[in-house]
């Protein structure tokens, strides 16, 4: 094998890029030591490594190159380019957002030294060098390390940017600065950080690591030196005080203040700005009752310190002296009671919420020592009697303003499906997470290719199940076309040739909804495969003969060009010369067949001397002997596969006239990807027989393909009506989510329960009930949806009111009728997501307690908001407060005072088209 089957244009462009190159081995030999070699992508991630990040386009095409053997010029991936990957070619910093495996893929430092040793670097492009890090015991590689802006306490306004791992030290970065502003080690140095809002802070300790500092990408970090007399700059600095002149007069609402983003924390700040407008809440620190109620000696605590980092938020919040604050103490704490918060990956509102209103719950427990209470089944009697033991156990142990303001009671009912036992225990809850209702269609864009020649390609949009087969995508496409789906074929094309073909029970999940897919109309007798007398379909590339830029202009390279065909066509007694007129009808369309005026004064000479020309499997330009009857009669039909001549196409008598004029193209055998040619035909008086499963390219000369072949013409489609539809899920009510909330359900395998009668583990039925609902309400809706079939995240719009929640057909407890205002339920908070499964932000609507007015949290930014604008696709976790609640709390207004503006309203109407 060659080493590396380029063009040597290729090779001389490469040189010129990269003058010193090491030998090159073979492309067999390249691909297993990147992809399965000791220094491969296989290794395991170790902390501290390198590696680097490669755009995922050119690492295609390097595949493609290596899989193809190199022999198809076009394959040639060239030098390494990352340009697609940087914001800029100037400070070379990555874009935002990138992917792994969408965008980049990342390779060891010795697979990378290997693929720049043998196909170079793009002139001026540096490396994209990533260390290996271990997060939460978890090891990855830190596409996005910390950019810290250094400055000299001598020149506050030149800053120099310089990159961190979270898991260097603070020493580390005081050290760079060190080298960076020519300060000798053995003078004194400390180190400041400039918050968003404008105030200083310093790091005192520098052997923590700039991830337990909260260091986030764009912070300023000040160095400043001790003067000679023993005095710090920072003394003469007002702006180093700890509050920014800008805040020191500001006066706003309490309340409306933004926090800032500490890099990926946008799902704290949404969780913080929902609990912080939950006025009985706020109002408990703002008081200053929580003093009196911190539990330092609870184990299942946090010593008080989540409760007091949180009063401080909550109390600068509503100071009204603050447009924004920085939440970096917060985040510290969280993260030092609970590791799952380290760091600053993109995490989940509603888990954040979760921990916290647990760690307030424990840090706030007036219980200080709990007792042991055995849980005990109803047994018989009366629910109202369980209840009351159920709730009174649970106060004996848990007593605190979250269990006062969040906590409720669930009533939940086992059946055994064997002996009928029937199990009630009553168990409390701090929230609702409430499924959606999941549709199990997905939408689908294809391109269908029909067999008449004279029908553009259509582009359909189809809708199919979820988890369908490929069987499924064909059946839908039958009843926009009419055309059956044992009649079809499918394919995901890439770059002109068919990445995969797929059979009929495979799964719809292997196809990315960025996929081409392309369907083609087949013989209804065709079939792909050995030993058949059916129909074969042969796969179609089309090629472009072009000169490449060799030292002496002689070698000329094939590129493949517009959209392959999956043609069908006679197995048993198919000649080249009808192949030939086979694909030159389906080429009808957009290839133009030589006039008369085009025969060629040579054809006649070409003609005696048939026997000179090059044998089928090579060149199919005619057959090397005339076609009698016995061969014509079954090669002359349509490119189906039928029997019978086709309209306009030759038929046997006409093809010794056909032979004398000019052929447009020629035919070859090739392998999969279209590039090395193959003989895989064998052609004998009883015409073509197969060895294997043939690819045929149709290889064209430049000067006859810019004559007859019509590039606009062959890259034109047509859209279906269906492609004009807007497809949309239709809206659900809050009050479904709550109902399949409470629907009975089977206990899966996993999780079974234990009869007690039986005394053996059953799938049992269970229903959970409302049957005791808190002060303040919240809602979690389960948009993430995780299986053992897919992730994914819905984004159904829920309709949810604004006003007037009523659950009094949902709590099964006996009511009192003369309260109704005790199960209904008025909307003051929503933390919302935008974006899928792997990023995402978080965002906050919450109603001021004081003022009434919506306003929209959008990390640092606030801005007032009218109540149409709350309800969307992205409400994630619903607060609601009980309307008895919001009426005890309401300051009564004077005489004198304006009337307050409505808290709710009426949510706008949505239209939508089901796509069920």
């Amino acid at each position: 094998m060659a080493a590396v089957a380029e063009s040597p244009a290729a090779a001389a462009a490469a040189e010129d890029r990269e003058p010193q190159r090491e030998a090159v081995p073979g492309l067999e030999s390249q691909r297993r030591q990147i992809e399965n070699g000791e220094n491969g992508r296989g290794p395991p991630l170790r902390t501290g490594e390198s590696w680097f990040l490669v755009e995922r386009h050119w690492y295609k095409q390097w595949e493609v190159h290596v899989q193809g053997g190199g022999q198809d010029p076009s394959t040639f991936p060239g030098c390494i380019n990352n340009a697609e990957l940087f914001e800029d070619q100037v400070n070379w910093r990555l874009k935002k957002g990138l992917v792994e495996g969408e965008d980049y893929v990342l390779l060891p430092a010795a697979a990378w030294h290997y693929l720049v040793s043998w196909y170079g670097l793009e002139h001026g492009q540096p490396p994209i060098e990533r260390k290996v890090v271990e997060l939460s015991s978890i090891q990855k590689v830190e596409v996005y390390p910390v950019e810290l802006l250094l400055i000299q306490h001598s020149d506050m306004d030149t800053a120099h940017p310089a990159q961190f791992n979270r898991t260097d030290s603070i020493d580390l970065v005081l050290r760079t600065a060190q080298e960076q502003f020519l300060v000798s080690p053995q003078e004194e140095t400390r180190l400041w950080i400039k918050n968003a809002e404008g105030s200083f802070e310093r790091l005192c300790n520098t052997r923590v690591t700039v991830l337990d500092a909260a260091l986030q990408t764009g912070q300023v970090v000040i160095m400043e030196t001790r003067n000679k007399d023993g005095t710090w700059p920072s003394a003469q600095l007002p702006a180093m005080s700890s509050t920014s002149e800008e805040d020191e007069d500001f006066q706003g609402q309490p309340g409306i203040c933004g926090l800032t983003n500490l890099g990926n924390t946008c799902f704290m700040n949404s969780a913080l700005q929902c609990l912080s407008n939950v006025p009985q809440l706020t109002n408990y620190f703002l008081k200053n009752r929580y003093l009196e109620e911190l539990n330092f000696c609870n184990p299942l605590g946090m010593k008080g310190e989540i409760a007091e980092a949180y009063a401080d938020l909550v109390k600068q919040a509503w100071s009204g002296h603050h447009r924004s604050i920085v939440p970096h103490v917060f985040k510290t704490k969280v993260g030092h009671f609970a590791s799952q918060f380290l760091g600053y990956q993109q995490h989940d509102s509603q888990e954040l919420l979760s921990f916290l209103l647990d760690g307030l719950h424990e840090d706030l427990n007036r219980v200080k020592k709990k007792e042991y209470v055995e849980l005990c089944d109803a047994a018989g009697r009366p629910d109202q009697e369980v209840a009351r033991e159920a709730w009174q156990n649970h106060r004996r142990r848990n007593d605190s303003v979250i269990v006062d303001t969040f906590h409720g009671l669930f009533k939940s009912t086992v059946v055994c499906p064997d002996c009928g036992n029937v199990s009630v225990t009553f168990d409390p809850f701090c929230y609702l997470s409430v499924p959606l209702p999941v549709t199990h269609k997905r939408v689908m864009e294809v391109f269908f290719v029909s067999m008449d020649p004279r029908r553009k390609p259509e582009q359909h949009r189809l809708v199919v199940p979820k988890r369908g087969k490929i069987s499924d995508l064909c059946v839908a496409l039958a009843k926009h076309t009419g055309v059956s789906p044992e009649r079809m074929m499918v394919a995901d094309v890439f770059s002109h040739r068919f990445y995969k073909i797929y059979q009929l029970e495979e799964s719809l999940s292997s196809i990315l909804d960025r996929d081409d897919i392309f369907i083609y109309e087949v013989s209804g007798r065709a079939a792909i495969g050995e030993n058949s007398r059916e129909d074969v379909v042969l796969p179609i590339y089309l090629r472009e003969r072009t000169p490449a830029r060799d030292y002496n202009n002689s070698y000329y390279g094939l590129m493949l060009f517009g959209h392959p065909l999956l043609v069908s066509v006679p197995r048993d007694r198919l000649s080249w010369d009808a192949l030939y007129h086979i694909l030159l009808y389906r080429l009808s369309r957009y290839v133009t067949r030589p006039s008369s005026d085009d025969e060629d004064d040579g054809d006649e000479k070409d003609l005696e001397d048939k026997d000179n020309l090059p044998k089928p499997g090579h060149v199919a330009g005619g057959s090397s002997q005339d076609p009698g009857p016995e061969q014509a009669g079954p090669s002359s039909g349509v490119a189906g596969g039928s029997r019978a001549p086709v309209d306009n196409a030759p038929g046997p008598s006409h093809w010794p006239q056909r032979a004398r004029r000019k052929h447009l193209f020629t035919l070859q055998t090739v392998n999969s990807n279209g590039t090395s040619d193959r003989s895989t035909f064998n052609e004998d008086t009883h015409g073509v027989s197969f060895s294997s499963q043939p690819y045929i390219a149709i290889d064209w000369e430049p000067e006859m393909k810019k004559r007859y072949y019509d590039e606009v013409e062959a890259e034109g489609y047509v859209k279906h009506d269906c492609v004009g539809y807007v497809l949309k899920k239709a809206p659900v009510r809050l009050q479904e989510c709550i109902e399949l909330f409470t629907t009975t359900e089977t206990l899966e395998k996993e999780n079974p329960w234990y009869c007690p009668n039986c005394k053996q583990h059953q799938l049992a039925t269970k229903k959970l009930d409302l049957w005791m609902l808190p002060e303040t309400l919240i809602i979690h809706l389960k948009r993430f949806s995780y299986t053992k079939f897919s992730r994914e995240k819905l984004d159904t719009l829920v309709e949810f009111p604004i006003r007037d929640l009523d659950f009094s057909k949902f709590v099964v407890k006996p009511q009192n009728e003369s309260a109704p205002e005790l199960y209904k339920y008025d909307l003051i908070a929503v933390s919302n997501h935008y974006g899928g499964l792997r990023d995402g932000h978080y965002t906050t609507f919450a109603c001021n307690k004081d003022s009434g007015q919506w306003h929209y949290f959008d990390d640092n930014s606030v801005s007032p908001v009218t109540e149409n604008q709350i309800e969307s696709k992205a409400a994630y976790v619903l607060f609601y407060q009980r309307q008895d609640v919001a009426r005890r709390l309401q300051p009564q207004p004077s005489l004198s005072d304006p009337p307050a503006s409505p808290a709710c309203g009426t949510p706008a109407n949505f239209e939508f088209m089901d796509i069920n």
